[in-house]
């Protein structure tokens, strides 16, 4: 037996709507705007991506415009008209309508201006306002579409996904930057990465991947940066080396910009976004970026890239016409985590990697260690107690298959592909040192 009345309703296609030029339709939606001309009304209806534009004739819609005001959720029905001049192509001309709720009163943001006039501390005061705009919403379906076509190009290659712990006894980043809770009175952690648990599963699914909450509790307050961002992990066992990993983000994103490209037009075109082309992505080792950046102004730092540098880098491989995508390989060992593999030709660095898109990081990664012996000896010299880590080094002394992987920053990658200036915008409801709520 079936349940009455579940899914028979849904937002109308543009496209679909417009093969119905001529025939009466009724469909859902919030007046988002009301432009008033005499005896004639332009009602425009947002439903859950689109906008609609309707029409109120007082010659024939039974119900006064009266009865209508920005923000009411309502049930319309009318005739279809192909409208060249309309957004999408279609019109409906009103017969009636239902109004299904009012709101009490008025928004506090102007959701018709084709911009949404607020500074960021405005819109993040009022965020669940402003993000009724279509242009603030359609950045998290980039954000869907970017999460959708990573989910469906690891499912297709042979990649198992799981969902970790994120109360965890073990922190898997080290350091005090940590969100701590009591857990029936012992101390525990929100998890800084699924990095322990993503290697444990290589032992028995081969290659993982998750898309989770990851939690870090620094005191900062920029524009990339925040407490609680979703991760993008993946991590694949039986490789040959750390170009394994990298050659599968490639051919990831590749992906994700194809998925983008093909489904998500009508976003790309209302944010006016340019992908970002994937094509040979230039990689080169630490040593040689700060020896390069050092020509462009930057490289102060010896150990890590600064912001700056980032920008330089992707601006240099920008112009010489290889892209906006940079690997930088080979990072100096102490500044990378202890699961980390060193170099065997040169330990002092290890063989991880980030990548750049747009002058920021998007994806740190690299190969694991899997010998046991190794991590311990790697344990004890960073002064660490491989005793602590038991539930982690166990799955070193049962044994695993050479592997790697990677985090990305799904809100980075959005906020670099949207041209966003601070990562906020592409976070649903940031959380950082100054927002808790809503």
């Amino acid at each position: 037996m079936g349940i009455s009345g579940v899914g028979l309703w849904q937002s109308p296609l543009p496209e679909e709507l417009a093969k119905q030029d001529g025939q009466t339709v009724t469909f859902k939606g919030t007046v988002h705007n009301i432009r008033e001309f005499g005896g004639i009304s332009f009602v425009i209806l947002r439903t859950g991506r689109y906008l609609f534009q309707t029409v109120w004739d007082k010659e024939v819609c039974q119900n006064p415009i009266t009865q209508l005001a920005i923000g009411d959720a309502v049930e319309i029905t009318g005739t279809v008209r192909v409208e060249p001049r309309a957004q999408g192509g279609v019109e409906v001309l009103l017969s009636s309508f239902t109004v299904l709720n009012h709101p009490t009163e008025p928004a506090p943001l102007n959701l018709a201006d084709r911009e949404l006039k607020a500074t960021l501390g405005t819109n993040m005061e009022y965020r669940t306002t402003a993000l009724r705009h279509p242009k603030q919403r359609a950045v998290f379906r980039i954000s869907e579409g970017v999460v959708t076509a990573f989910r469906e190009f690891m499912m297709q290659n042979g990649f198992t996904e799981i969902h970790s712990p994120k109360i965890v006894g073990v922190s898997a980043e080290g350091g005090a930057e940590v969100f701590k809770l009591d857990y029936f009175g012992e101390t525990a952690t929100l998890t800084q990465s699924p990095q322990f648990y993503k290697q444990t599963c290589v032992a028995f699914f081969d290659r993982v991947f998750e898309v989770g909450p990851v939690y870090r509790a620094e005191l900062h307050n920029t524009s990339r940066h925040l407490n609680e961002y979703t991760g993008l992990d993946f991590e694949m066992g039986f490789i040959n080396s750390m170009e394994d990993v990298m050659q599968m983000e490639v051919a990831m994103l590749r992906y994700v910009m194809q998925v983008l490209k093909q489904r998500y037009a009508y976003e790309l075109e209302l944010l006016k976004v340019t992908l970002p082309e994937v094509g040979d992505v230039p990689s080169i080792r630490f040593a040689d970026a700060l020896a390069l950046l050092k020509t462009l102004g930057g490289g102060k730092n010896r150990n890590d890239l600064t912001p700056e540098d980032e920008v330089l880098l992707c601006d240099y491989y920008r112009k010489k016409g290889e892209g906006e995508f940079v690997f930088v390989t080979h990072f100096p060992s102490a500044k990378r985590p202890f699961y980390v593999m060193d170099d065997p030709e040169n330990p002092a660095n290890a063989l991880s990697f980030d990548l750049l898109l747009r002058g920021l990081e998007i994806t740190t990664g690299g190969q694991r260690i899997h010998n046991y012996e190794a991590q311990v000896e790697k344990f004890e010299s960073r002064g660490l107690n491989p005793a602590d880590f038991e539930s982690y080094i166990g799955v070193h002394r049962v044994g695993l298959p050479p592997h790697g992987g990677l985090g990305i920053g799904l809100e980075r990658l959005v906020m670099k592909i949207c041209d966003l200036s601070n990562i906020r915008e592409a976070s649903l409801f940031p959380r950082d040192i100054n927002h808790l709520r809503p």
